[in-house]
């Protein structure tokens, strides 16, 4: 059973419960991580993504339940020490020792006692990979904090680890060293195929860079998918707000038929496809850049769910408005910087407002 897990399983985790002090503070009845795919763990602060990975990567151990890694469970300090050896950790905190770059690198290659020449060739590679190699000399209390960042991860990945773990390694970054190094870290681990677990913060970085994710809550496993899953289809309130969905809007079913559903949204009708019951209530989820926006004028024809919509409010965000409109329900819509002055868009301004029926996420409310 074992070698048939460790084809389609790195690491599973089984009835793994934590407590402190008295408090549960992770409870997750399973979970496994695939081979050479890169997972997001997302979820608010609190959530249990760190004290997770520091279970994943025998940092800490569960009251119940059992790790297994590569099919094998993790039950003594020999099973831990194989963990250790083929696992690397990246914290948020760059913990580089008080030498030189190349020693910084080297460390784990040092302990796995490696010839020079080897290490050598190793820590060149790593250099070369992050684009640090100008950086080699160079003593880590002088780096920045993306260059410390990089060393960080030069080290993680110079021993070749059959999977690397993440935590939040990309928090205290300014966003131009953040989006190269998130660049970098894309190609390598799609280059080497490498298997990678990354608690994630921030949703552009999940999108960018995770195949599959795992949505947590209060120490809870509450969705887990492949990311255009989890995104397009949340399967609760919370999994849809915390993915960013910005529109979820509560309604009743009042018709349905071969998978076309009518949902009536504040006296409005929203078309959608699904099956529920005529009268059940559901949330309607939609992402802002489904949301379509034209000028009062054109006469929309082909999009069925159409509303004349009042502009309440514009937030800029990038290279992107976020329009806040009223349709006789709220509705978030993004449009560019460029299309809003063409259409004239300002808040208290009337725009139609429309969106295909498969955009629509249906979710159906518990009560």
């Amino acid at each position: 059973a074992a070698s048939a897990m460790n084809q389609n399983v790195m690491m599973k985790v089984e009835n793994i419960i934590l407590r402190r002090g008295g408090v549960v503070v992770l409870d997750i009845p399973e979970f496994h991580v695939q081979p050479g795919r890169i997972l997001a763990l997302i979820g608010p602060n609190g959530a249990g993504k760190s004290t997770l990975l520091l279970m994943m990567a025998g940092l800490l151990k569960p009251q119940q339940g059992k790790i297994y890694f590569q099919g094998r469970a993790m039950e003594n300090r020999a099973d831990l020490n194989f963990l250790r050896r083929n696992v690397s950790v990246v914290f948020q905190e760059p913990l580089l020792l008080n030498s030189n770059v190349f020693d910084n690198i080297a460390l784990g290659l040092k302990f796995r006692k490696m010839s020079r020449d080897e290490i050598n060739n190793k820590v060149q590679k790593s250099l070369e990979a992050f684009g640090i190699s100008h950086l080699e000399k160079r003593y880590a209390r002088a780096l920045s904090g993306g260059e410390a960042k990089r060393v960080s991860l030069a080290r993680a990945l110079a021993i070749e680890p059959q999977m690397l773990l993440l935590d939040e390694a990309f928090n205290s970054l300014d966003p131009p060293s953040r989006e190269t190094i998130i660049e970098d870290l894309k190609q390598i681990l799609e280059k080497t195929k490498m298997t990678a677990v990354l608690a994630l913060h921030d949703r552009e970085e999940t999108l960018r860079l995770a195949q599959d994710v795992c949505v947590m809550h209060a120490g809870n496993i509450v969705q887990s998918g492949t990311t255009a899953r989890i995104f397009n289809q949340p399967d609760s309130e919370f999994v849809a707000s915390f993915v960013g969905t910005e529109t979820i809007l509560e309604g009743w079913v009042r018709n349905c038929t071969a998978g076309n559903m009518l949902v009536d949204v504040e006296g409005r009708q929203i078309e959608a496809i699904g099956d529920c019951s005529i009268g059940r209530k559901v949330f309607c989820c939609l992402r802002p850049e489904n949301v379509i926006i034209s000028s009062r004028t054109q006469e929309e024809v082909s999009v069925r769910n159409s509303f004349e919509a009042r502009v309440s409010k514009i937030i800029r965000q990038g290279f992107f408005n976020k329009l806040i409109l009223d349709c006789g329900f709220p509705l978030v819509a993004y449009i560019t910087i460029p299309s809003c002055e063409d259409l004239g868009i300002a808040p208290g301004v009337t725009v139609v407002a429309s969106f295909k029926a498969t955009s629509v996420h249906v979710i159906p409310r518990e009560k």
